[in-house]
């Protein structure tokens, strides 16, 4: 899911910080200088540094999209002063947080909230999850490159996939920080997993195409359904 830049971050996590302080009365840093570059997977890169300070509610929103609302991994990353986020590097002076510190601060995060209905409309993307254990692969589709009608045909991959969660109604699995969204999935059987398959594949556009061809037919999908007014940080361009 695209993301905008790192320093011009959503003014709802900018109000979160301010907000933030005046609840908790923190001692952690309120802004944190920090250092960003391009991660390539372990190589050594020449790619240039980027410097910028950030508030304390963009760090934790980056570190809670890996962690989640863990505060023991929350409070190790704070202190180690580095984390992998949408494919760059930050890094900082580390510093230290107590564990009710961490806790205050991972209370403006949102929950699970398994009440919450499925509203197919509402849904912007589909993972197709394939296989399972070590041989588990996921392969996402957002609604914007599946929405598209192939000529002559009255339907779009995007109507198809959507289709599924009408012959079996999603369950409610976790709410993902990562994405921003609520989480629900649906379990297919082999047949229904084959047919949807080739029908999603005889509709699609090339670029679709090319990412579902060669694959097994899904053991199940996974829907995601954004959470309004979730605060969240932005990625460099």
């Amino acid at each position: 899911m695209a993301r905008s830049s790192a320093i011009a971050c959503a003014t709802a996590s900018r109000n979160w910080a301010e907000n933030s302080q005046h609840s908790y009365g923190m001692p952690l840093p309120e802004t944190i200088t920090m250092r960003f570059t391009e991660e390539d997977a372990g190589y050594v890169t020449v790619r240039p540094v980027v410097k910028q300070t950030f508030r304390l509610a963009e760090l934790a929103d980056m570190v809670v999209s890996v962690t989640g609302k863990n505060v023991s991994r929350v409070q190790q990353i704070f202190r180690a002063g580095t984390v992998v986020y949408n494919g760059y590097r930050y890094w900082w002076d580390g510093f230290a947080g107590d564990e009710n510190e961490i806790t205050g601060v991972l209370a403006l995060f949102p929950d699970d909230d398994p009440s919450r209905l499925f509203h197919p409309a509402q849904v912007t993307s589909i993972t197709l999850e394939i296989g399972g254990g070590t041989q588990r692969s996921l392969v996402d589709v957002a609604r914007r490159e599946a929405s598209a009608k192939k000529l002559f045909h009255k339907r779009s991959p995007w109507e198809i996939l959507l289709k599924a969660a009408q012959d079996s109604t999603p369950r409610y699995e976790r709410y993902s920080h990562a994405e921003r969204a609520d989480v629900y999935r649906v379990h297919l059987s082999s047949e229904i997993a084959a047919s949807l398959l080739k029908q999603v594949l005889d509709v699609s556009p090339r670029a679709l195409q090319k990412k579902l061809t060669a694959r097994q037919p899904p053991a199940a999908m996974l829907f995601f359904v954004p959470r309004k007014n979730s605060v969240g940080a932005e990625s460099p361009p």
